[in-house]
């Protein structure tokens, strides 16, 4: 049984679909493997995120999804997860996150979990994302993107894991938008590199763009030997 944290270098890398295609890759390797989302906002009821991760997986929302038990925080406001939950009057509880994350580990063989937003997110003014992380030591694998700027997210990100002693698993490169090919091959060759080079020995799995989730597998055998 094993926890895998699923960490974006910003809002926008492709998290989502990265954990739902991981997920489906073990699902389709008779591997019992579920999805957890840290927290959500800017939608109601079930999170959109783990509805996403079930649509890819080709599978309905199961009962721990429907009783928030694979995201049991929602919030309406389109915000950071602190100020998100402020605008509710609430507070985000990590010991209720940690006993959602061991009730599932007990359930399935795998458990992937999502963060959110960017590795630095702040959950409340005084803990971030990271601090948990740090906390918990979950292999974590890091979802990078073709947008510009994406570069120098992913190698503050890596020298953020780095220094905080985060264990990285794997590096995931999220080819959408896909907007230049010279830039697709620099960017795998840059992150390579720094890899090696911050002494990280852990393999990258790069998504084509995919137009049909439904139909489309990526092989991430490379993460699971």
């Amino acid at each position: 049984m094993s926890i895998y944290f699923i960490a974006g270098i910003d809002t926008d890398a492709g998290k989502s679909f990265a954990t739902g295609l991981l997920a489906k890759y073990l699902l389709n390797k008779q591997v019992n493997v579920v999805t957890q989302k840290f927290a959500q906002t800017g939608c109601k009821g079930v999170s959109e995120d783990i509805q996403t991760h079930r649509e890819i997986m080709g599978i309905e929302l199961m009962d721990v999804d429907n009783d928030k038990t694979t995201c049991p925080f929602v919030f309406d406001y389109p915000a950071s997860p602190h100020l998100a939950a402020e605008m509710q009057n609430e507070t985000i509880d990590i010991d209720k996150i940690n006993n959602s994350s061991k009730q599932l580990n007990d359930m399935f063989e795998i458990v992937l979990l999502e963060g959110v937003g960017g590795l630095n997110v702040p959950i409340t003014l005084d803990y971030s994302l990271l601090d948990f992380l740090e906390e918990k030591k979950y292999p974590t694998i890091l979802v990078s993107s073709s947008k510009l700027g994406s570069i120098n997210h992913t190698l503050l990100s890596l020298e953020i894991l780095q220094k905080r002693n985060i264990p990285l698993h794997g590096l995931i490169y999220n080819h959408f938008p896909s907007n230049s090919e010279f830039i697709l091959k620099d960017s795998v060759k840059v992150f390579e590199h720094y890899l090696k080079k911050m002494n990280f020995n852990c393999p990258i799995v790069e998504i084509p763009v995919i137009d049909d989730f439904k139909n489309s597998e990526v092989d991430f055998s490379a993460f699971f030997k």
